[in-house]
């Protein structure tokens, strides 16, 4: 008797197996961060050829092979086609799911981090919230789930709104992370907090976020 399971999450990367496989990384509601085999996902008359691109969430059918996971079928409820067509968006959201690969584990319950990653591509497609703000928060939030974020540094002379925002990322749920704006010199602070323990807690070179801090 074959042995199947249903996934939600988003693809968090592709690469080309053999002629005209996949194999993809999958953030799991269910299973925390899996890889799966999809075979034949790179012919142009595959019904999986769209499906195992990055940033593609939805459903995913699985078969559970003895060393693997097999993906048979897809129903994709959200491709973040905006980004698709934002060249900055794009390399912001490519950063986001690095960091969830980097962060993730298999049978992990990383229902969070799948919500954080969501909302986070969602509020880059929106057009009053500037990248950089979403890209601080997204990066303190992740480091919260994690358990790595350690409140305000005492290093600084922090503006009290600045203090209030990074509270705020700290405690609220992930559904209202990005409901405000703030000032230029809110948004600054924000960086200086952000970049510090980045480069403290995260012990990895991200190649999209090389780019970003490159280009934009």
């Amino acid at each position: 008797m074959q042995d199947f399971t249903e996934i939600t999450g988003m693809v968090l990367k592709a690469e080309p197996i053999g002629e005209y496989d996949r194999r993809v990384v999958i953030l799991t509601k269910e299973k925390g961060k899996i890889s799966a085999f999809a075979k034949g996902a790179r012919k142009q008359t595959s019904r999986l050829l769209a499906a195992t691109n990055p940033f593609s969430f939805g459903s995913f059918r699985l078969y559970v092979g003895r060393t693997s996971y097999n993906l048979i079928e897809a129903n994709i409820s959200n491709y973040f086609e905006g980004l698709r067509n934002d060249f900055e968006g794009a390399y912001y959201g490519m950063y986001f799911l690095e960091v969830m690969d980097y962060y993730t584990r298999e049978n992990n319950d990383d229902k969070e981090m799948l919500k954080l990653l969501y909302q986070s591509l969602r509020a880059l497609m929106h057009e009053k919230l500037p990248n950089r703000l979403v890209r601080y928060i997204f990066e303190m939030k992740a480091m919260v789930l994690n358990g790595e974020f350690p409140g305000m540094p005492e290093w600084g002379n922090w503006d009290d709104s600045t203090i209030y925002t990074v509270q705020y990322i700290m405690t609220s749920s992930v559904e209202k992370l990005y409901t405000f704006s703030v000032t230029d010199k809110v948004l600054m602070q924000l960086k200086e907090i952000a970049d510090d323990y980045r480069k403290r807690y995260l012990d990895k070179i991200f190649k999209s976020l090389e780019i970003v801090d490159n280009l934009f």
